[in-house]
């Protein structure tokens, strides 16, 4: 058993260390402004169904007889 801890312990790298340099911050007591050239869209209307009424048919007529 003890073998098998030593052959595992091997393959495993040891820990390396991380340096991060240091954030850049900075502080700005003015607003931002920038202006940019005129942009162009083009947008497609989506497609419109019209609906026309047409004639009514009716097959009923207008008297009716119940017996």
């Amino acid at each position: 058993m003890s073998s098998g801890g030593q052959l595992l312990s091997s393959r495993c790298a040891g820990p390396c260390e991380v340096t991060c340099p240091e954030p850049c911050a900075q502080a700005w007591n003015q607003p931002c402004v920038t202006s940019c050239g005129d942009s162009r869209a083009v947008v497609y209307p989506p497609p419109v169904i019209i609906t026309f009424p047409g004639p009514i048919l009716a097959s009923c007529p207008q008297e009716s007889f119940v017996g």
